[in-house]
């Protein structure tokens, strides 16, 4: 697969995803469903629903909700979207429509109910006995099931026979014309959705098509017209390929006629079908040669190219290629990593005071007489300034600044690498369980580089109050790596595995969701800096509260034990000693310092993270190129009104109001 198809299949699953979650109402067993007012929401964003009722995109949530239970789920709503994203979605979705058993085929009175059902009453009635829906579909007593291609040839010709038994109906008298208020119902029932209100009050006046015709409409008038409408794309790829050619931008019937000659190899339209276009272009005037704007009043507006729309929220997959190569890919991971150690030391810094007072309270032994420094974590606060000065708090900050970078450039990574791994690729989604399981093996990651680390930080963080009781010199950060050798700086690393794990896989899901489902990231909004730092800062908060058992034990592993004091020969002994001497409620001490740590540190991080990006952009990147190649929440909802649109057009082909009107049960004692 290309690069340009990965990323437009990567940047659709998400875009489905948030359109989602955006709209899903319902919830049951952590799964979320979409109600038919959910699905609309999210199909026909400003939809009016004037020339298109509601009622009739609701025929798209009957394909959608497979399981016919009245709620569509996230696997249902992709395969839907999916679906729309087919070159013959308009045909396959009026076959899963009409194939009411599901069976692959449709019978003769399927069709025969499933169309009278979804008539307007007062609608000139099909003939089911007519002799062309014999050649399809055999008679009554001999006929054959319909598969989805026989199916769709029978639905092309279907609105040509619909128009053929309307006007029969209207001309009585067979006399080859009917009036132009006939002419105009017929053209409302097959064709009002695509047409613009400027041709729908000038229908009447074809009867003026050519001198002499009077005030009555003929056959052939009716099918030119019907020709003009199904045929539209070609004719404005005619018009504008004679525009462009003409030096005054306009064009003569003419013109029009040789260049439809020129671009096919046999002739595409009649003289008549050439004056019916000219006709309802110029109604207004009378001058003969007509531009562009001229033709455009011919088409309702809305019926436009999928491809002149957004096609998906995601950088331009050709820009992808040409960055592809190896020297911008260092480029761009040395610029993150840049970025992520500024951010990091930045978070770092602001909540460091906080931390040493958690590792000064974590690492008071309450059992041993006069070591009783700090009542609490305000008063530890208090005497470290008294006795250490302002310097006293940041004790250690060099090592941890120097770790922060790796730290947490292998974090995020392991994060996304694993948690892509265990995406869906076909609905971009993944389970809660999986999102826990690629937390906790990035967590698990950074133990290489956090481990060394937390033990020379927290020796530091300590010896300010081991010199103030005992007079110990105070040592250099080289020092203790020096004393404690490439063994000792792993001292206590299964205990930082027991914080990190849980930590991470507790905070990153946390993080996901709270973005996603309390502050609705997605498409049209894009998260705040106070929204992202509240994020941060709440998922921050139960990952930092939980994991402070492991985080006391690994404390007391890491510090040197003085003379007095309780020794710790690993995670369990440690455990069941502070258990035994100091009672449950010391597995949480500094908890509260570590919520007011953690949570703004992840905060601040992430904040200064996205502003570094935000104004540093790295030349070529996504976040450089993302105002040319991110559609706008307007183009996005336009986008889907249209797929929706295109969808239904072979249903309102058949009649504008197809789906509006209801009949009782007894379907099959209706009459043709």
């Amino acid at each position: 697969m290309s690069t340009k198809e990965t990323a437009a299949q990567q940047g659709l699953s998400e875009q489905y995803r948030r359109l989602f979650y955006k709209h899903a109402s319902v919830e049951k067993e952590n799964e979320h469903y979409m109600t038919e007012d959910d699905f609309l929401a999210a199909i026909a964003p400003g939809e009016d629903f004037k020339k298109i009722q509601r009622e009739q995109f609701g025929l798209l949530y009957k394909v959608a909700d497979k399981s016919k239970k009245g709620l569509v789920s996230f696997q249902d709503f992709v395969i839907f979207q999916n679906l729309l994203s087919k070159p013959d979605a308009e045909y396959e979705i009026a076959f899963r429509l009409f194939d009411v058993n599901g069976t692959g085929k449709v019978t003769f009175d399927q069709f025969k109910n499933v169309l009278s059902s979804n008539m307007p009453k007062d609608v000139v009635a099909f003939d089911f006995d007519c002799d062309w829906l014999k050649l399809y579909i055999g008679t009554k007593e001999g006929h054959h099931e319909l598969s989805y291609e026989e199916f769709s040839q029978l639905l092309k010709g279907l609105q040509g026979e619909r128009l053929r038994q309307e006007f029969k109906h209207y001309d009585k008298q067979q006399s080859g014309f009917i009036e132009p208020e006939q002419f105009q119902r017929i053209i409302l029932d097959i064709a009002k959705h695509k047409l613009s209100d400027h041709v729908i009050d000038h229908l009447p006046t074809l009867c003026n098509l050519y001198a002499g015709g009077g005030n009555k409409i003929t056959f052939s008038n009716v099918v030119a017209f019907h020709n003009v409408i199904r045929n539209i794309d070609m004719v404005e790829f005619v018009i504008k390929r004679a525009v462009e050619t003409s030096p005054t931008k306009k064009i003569t019937k003419a013109d029009f006629l040789n260049h439809a000659a020129q671009i096919s190899r046999y002739t595409v339209f009649t003289p008549m079908e050439a004056d019916v276009i000219f006709h309802f272009a110029g109604v207004d005037g009378a001058s003969g040669t007509l531009g562009l704007e001229d033709f455009g009043k011919i088409l309702d507006p809305r019926w436009t190219h999928p491809e002149s729309e957004p096609a998906v929220p995601v950088v331009d997959a050709e820009k992808v290629n040409k960055k592809g190569s190896l020297l911008f890919e260092i480029a761009e991971n040395a610029y993150s990593f840049v970025l992520g150690s500024i951010a990091g030391a930045v978070g770092a810094t602001a909540v460091y005071p906080i931390d040493l007072v958690k590792t000064r309270m974590q690492n008071q032994r309450s059992k041993v007489v006069g070591e009783l420094l700090y009542k609490n974590s305000f008063d530890c606060f208090r005497k470290v300034i008294k006795n250490e000065g302002f310097a006293g708090l940041y004790r250690g900050l060099g090592p941890q600044l120097v770790g922060v970078a790796p730290e947490k450039a292998i974090k995020l990574t392991v994060n996304d690498f694993v948690r892509n791994k265990l995406t869906n690729k076909e609905t971009g989604e993944i389970q809660f369980y999986k999102e826990m399981i690629a937390g906790g093996a990035a967590g698990g990651s950074q133990v290489v580089f956090t481990n060394p680390l937390e033990i020379v930080k927290i020796r530091l963080q300590i010896q300010g109050e081991q010199a103030k009781n005992s007079g110990a010199p105070r040592r250099s950060a080289i020092w203790i790596v020096k004393h404690l050798g490439i063994v000792g700086l792993y001292k206590g690393a299964s205990a930082c595995l027991l914080r990190d794990v849980p930590f991470s896989a507790i905070y990153f899901p946390a993080y996901a969701h709270l973005k996603r489902d309390m502050f609705k990231e997605g498409p049209d909004h894009k998260l705040t800096i106070s929204e992202l730092l509240m994020a941060g800062a709440i998922a921050g908060m139960p990952a930092a509260y939980f994991t402070t058992p492991a985080d006391v034990i690994k404390t007391r592993l890491q510090v040197e034990a003085r003379s007095g004091q309780t020794s710790y020969n690993g995670i369990s002994d440690a455990a069941r000693k502070i258990m035994k001497e100091e009672g449950f409620k010391a597995f949480f001490k500094g908890g509260p310092a570590r919520i007011l740590r953690s949570s703004p540190q992840f905060g601040v991080t992430l904040t200064v993270y996205e502003i570094l990006q935000q104004s540093f952009p790295l030349p070529g990147s996504s976040a450089s190129q993302q105002p040319s190649t991110t559609a706008k929440p307007d183009q996005e909802k336009s986008f889907g009104s249209l797929r929706s649109r295109n969808a239904l057009k072979m249903l309102l082909d058949l009649d504008y109001r197809f789906g509006v009107y209801k009949v009782p049960q007894q379907l099959p004692g209706i009459k043709a």
